[in-house]
């Protein structure tokens, strides 16, 4: 669960305050708003990275507003993806396993789990130097998943990518909305990532969050489906 209550963030001059905003586990929330309305400030705030001047930031039921990224188990793709340029696919895949001292098995176990789900298997000893806007962003969302995280904060992972490459990415998020214990939040500009994978829409505009009322009752089971692993 993904719960801010009050929450003020600053970046720069730009500031956003009294935002609360509750994303259970088991939601996939997609968060739009105009650009510039500070959707990335917001997530940057729930992972760590930007620091909040009052209000709470709880994770899974536990406060972390004053705890560093690392100590708060988010998995996190930011816009640029932000792979480990110096490392292989492999490495940067199974880097969150390594930091959690994961033994040997149980860490090829795992690694070989999320290959397969995202389709990486002919990428791993290829540098994160080396590969396309879509590689990038599956190898990206691979290491943001692998440890098995309970919040995961996406900012634009479908923005940009050709048509084949953003079918592969979004069923790799179809299938991690379909995660129970998982809770989701998505920025995005495309309404059509919102109607593929939401299961609720907020809107950030002019610092108020609001639900897109369009979605309010939306299920699960009204979503069109992608075949686990697309075929192109």
């Amino acid at each position: 669960m993904i719960e801010l209550q009050n929450v003020e963030v600053a970046s720069g001059a730009f500031c956003l305050s009294g935002l609360s905003l509750c994303v259970a586990a088991g939601e996939y929330v997609v968060l739009t708003g105009p650009s510039g309305a500070g959707k990335t400030t917001l997530l940057e705030a729930v992972c760590g990275l930007r620091r909040v001047s009052a209000g709470t930031i709880r994770l899974a039921g536990v406060d972390v507003t004053r705890l560093a990224p690392a100590e708060r188990a988010v998995g996190y793709v930011p816009q640029d993806s932000a792979l480990f340029t110096t490392m292989t696919v492999r490495q940067n895949v199974a880097y969150g396993l390594r930091v959690r001292g994961l033994d040997r098995t149980a860490l090829d176990l795992r690694l070989e789990e999320v290959v397969r789900s995202l389709r990486l298997e002919s990428l791993l000893d290829r540098s994160a130097a080396n590969l396309s806007g879509g590689e990038a962003r599956r190898v990206a969302l691979g290491r943001a998943i692998a440890f098995g995280p309970r919040v995961v904060l996406l900012d634009e992972p479908l923005t940009g990518l050709d048509d084949a490459m953003r079918d592969e990415v979004a069923a790799s998020l179809v299938a991690l909305r379909n995660q129970p214990d998982v809770a989701v939040l998505h920025v995005t500009h495309e309404r059509r990532d919102a109607a593929l994978l939401a299961t609720r829409v907020v809107r950030l505009e002019g610092g108020v969050l609001s639900d897109d009322p369009a979605f309010a009752a939306r299920g699960l089971a009204s979503h069109p489906r992608l075949p686990a692993n697309p075929r192109h």
